[in-house]
């Protein structure tokens, strides 16, 4: 807070902080905080078993408080929070973040129009240590670093999509089987169905957007944590108030030290109880780091520390009650209660992977490395919170056909486990890129951060291995079906753009080849979309050479998919000629698709000119668009007569050409171009949402321009 604001400003920030950290108990928390249902059962699924003296049990309560404190709390709120990317969390924003700092990226964002935006250069500029500028020269010399780091950042985004399918699975199966401690002879078929029904309800409702069900769901959270804290301490006080003392961690090397292999294989049950914690960052982007902070160190932390050391005092005296302790542990007179409020609990839980999916999908899309999707913005107030409707209903289709056909929450768990352990592992890596050469801190801490958090993790994820054949192979298999069609997306959309560069042609060109085929100017204005700013893009030039006449005023439109929250109104249009005057062509750059603005921008950019008697150019050099600023001597009655000729064809109206394109592999090609090509990116593109659609084109006034790009 800027100690110099009014009292009555600060406090208003206050106050929208809090409101933000109320909403983040229904959304981002929910799957980190109905852990403790299953996180015991899984545990103690395999062959570690409790004794008598108890060195089992509280070794694991041990693994897990100490877990919960270093990777949610140390590692997530205190460092990994304050990575963002212009407010955005994720994979995906640690690599934008390092794109704009090292030229690292191989995804083409924007069209250099970020470096022009305040609110992309918010960063406080640090003086580089020798150690960031050796690895910077090493990551921009080297192809191959470049490619490694990409392959990194989609693998982990694949396995937090992945992560979304397990999610409501694991969690919604698990609270409807606690139905079998009371019903023992309900059959599995019903307990399928109510998981379904279930499911169909939480996806059916995430089109209200995150504000709405956070405030929706953030009653039922907080109740659930206060009432398994409430469960803790009763169970503490009740069975075994000694569980306090399996905080030091002396109990955790003396778990390893009894339990031997055992303990360690353990482990890919006790990475359960950080499920979730991926989901705090990736999150990010609907609220705010200090209202995550705020919630998770008030109420999600403690409540969850006293419900693991609850349940772990009531199985240290009923050891026998292993595979459903959780809900054993329950008293009796409030058991129905709180069974409703876990199941409940349950479907909120699912809200924190599906509102990170969504928020992935979108910097995906962005950074043209995922087809088409209508991306539908629920507030205007938090830019991040967002809705995207076929992501949705594809991941409640594969939810449905998980429980349908796996239905066993060990196999699942399993599963659930790799997946998360996976993705933490690949945010450790990218972290110490961010400390050393965006933070410009000492490599030391950089690899301190590294050694600290990546040897639990891969501890971790060393013991999820071994389960690979008992269920982990489902976000695997999740993880490469994503990952190659984001691959698959991203080269053909390199390639195609690789093609329009290589072929771009010069408006000089065409105008001189118009002549020879009589050329004709049509009254109006057409909108041009191309992909590249400042230039013709081939199917224009094919459509010329077809028909061989255009509207008086041509815009040549680049969309310019900045990952900021909000683009100054000075920033949202950049206009300039292609050109001499008399080609009446202009080549605009857009953060948004309004044919209102773009066209009185235009307006505005030739009654500036008529006053400063200067010319403007947009100029493209090594990916930078910048403006240059040219003399340029015209008469009054010239400029006059463009303005006029400018209002007329505004009267006659807007057409909108779009290039139809698709690209087709070369004969001499290799078998795995030509499927990637040919086969997954024509998939993808027949099947994506159209760009007529997405830019909202009516189709009265479009025209569609077919061509192929042998590639």
């Amino acid at each position: 807070m800027d100690p110099e604001s009014p009292p009555h400003a600060r406090r208003l920030r206050f106050y929208k902080t809090l409101c933000l950290a109320y909403q983040s108990l229904g959304v981002v928390y929910g799957d980190l905080s109905i852990s403790p249902i299953y996180v015991y059962k899984s545990t103690f699924s395999g062959s570690l078993r409790p004794y008598k003296e108890d060195h089992e049990i509280l070794g694991v309560l041990s693994l897990v408080f100490w877990t919960l404190t270093l990777i949610p709390l140390c590692k997530y709120i205190m460092f990994v929070l304050a990575a963002d990317d212009n407010g955005e969390g994720g994979t995906f924003a640690l690599y934008s973040l390092l794109c704009r700092h090292l030229k690292a990226g191989l995804l083409s964002t924007s069209h250099g129009a970020n470096h022009r935006l305040s609110s992309c250069n918010t960063e406080t500029p640090t003086k580089e240590t020798r150690t960031s500028l050796v690895i910077k020269e090493l990551i921009e010399k080297h192809q191959s670093s470049r490619v490694v780091l990409l392959l990194v950042v989609l693998l982990g985004t694949s396995m937090v999509i992945g992560d979304g399918i397990l999610t409501p699975t694991m969690s919604v199966l698990s609270a409807v089987n606690g139905i079998r401690t009371k019903a023992t002879n309900l059959p599995e078929n019903y307990i399928v169905l109510i998981a379904c029904i279930i499911l169909v309800g939480l996806f059916a409702l995430q089109h209200f957007g995150t504000h709405r069900v956070g405030c929706l769901f953030a009653p039922i959270m907080i109740s659930w944590l206060l009432c398994i804290s409430g469960v803790g301490i009763y169970n503490i006080i009740h069975w075994n108030p000694r569980v306090i003392y399996a905080l030091s961690p002396h109990y955790t090397f003396n778990f390893f030290k009894q339990a031997g292999k055992d303990g360690w294989y353990s482990l890919g049950g006790v990475v359960l109880c950080i499920t979730g914690a991926e989901a705090m960052f990736a999150d990010l982007g609907h609220f705010s780091q200090s209202s995550l902070r705020i919630a998770f160190m008030l109420v999600v932390y403690p409540c969850l520390v006293l419900a693991y050391m609850g349940e772990a005092a009531y199985l240290s005296q009923n050891k026998i009650d292993l595979q459903s302790s959780f809900f054993n542990a329950i008293p009796e007179r409030i058991f129905w209660p709180v069974f409703g409020i876990t199941t409940l609990a349950t479907i909120v839980g699912s809200q924190a992977i599906i509102s990170a999916t969504f928020s992935l999908i979108s910097q995906c899309r962005a950074l043209r490395c995922f087809p088409r999707v209508k991306i539908i913005h629920t507030s205007g107030q938090i830019h991040g919170q967002i809705y995207i409707p076929e992501v949705n209903w594809s991941l409640m289709a594969v939810c449905l056909a998980v429980v349908i056909g796996v239905r066993d929450t060990e196999v699942i768990g399993n599963a659930y486990g790799l997946a998360v352990i996976t993705v933490m592992f690949v945010t450790t890596c990218l972290m110490f890129l961010i400390i050393s050469t965006v933070w410009n801190q000492n490599v030391l801490l950089a690899a301190m951060f590294v050694v600290i958090f990546g040897s639990v993790e891969l501890l971790y994820f060393s013991a999820c291995l071994t389960k690979i054949n008992k269920g982990g192979w489902l976000p695997l298999s999740f993880s490469l079906v994503i990952l190659s069609l984001m691959l698959a997306w991203q080269y053909g959309t390199s390639r195609k753009q690789a093609f329009e560069l290589e072929n771009k042609v010069s408006l000089e060109r065409l105008h001189i080849l118009g002549q020879s085929l009589g050329m004709v100017r049509v009254r109006g204005i057409a909108l041009i979309y191309t992909s590249l700013a400042a230039t013709v893009p081939p199917t224009f030039a094919h459509f010329v050479t077809n028909f061989p006449a255009f509207h008086q005023i041509l815009f040549f439109v680049t969309l310019d998919n900045l990952m900021v929250p909000k683009v100054p109104v000075s920033d949202r249009i950049l206009v300039g000629r292609i050109g001499p005057p008399e080609f009446r062509a202009f080549s605009c750059i857009v953060s948004y698709n309004l044919e209102t603005e773009l066209i009185e921008k235009v307006g505005e950019f030739l009654r500036s000119n008529c006053c400063d008697d200067e010319e403007y150019a947009i100029t493209v050099e090594d990916d930078c668009v910048g403006r240059r600023r040219n003399s340029a001597s015209k008469s009054v009655g010239f400029r006059e007569e463009e303005i006029q000729e400018f209002d007329k064809a505004r009267e006659a109206g807007v057409a909108y050409m779009l290039g139809n394109t698709y690209i087709v592999a070369s004969e001499a090609s290799s078998i795995v171009k030509k499927f990637a090509i040919n086969v997954v990116y024509e998939f993808l593109r027949r099947n994506g949402r159209s760009p007529a659609i997405s830019l909202g084109i009516p189709y009265t006034s479009l025209i569609e321009v077919s061509m192929a790009y042998h590639v």
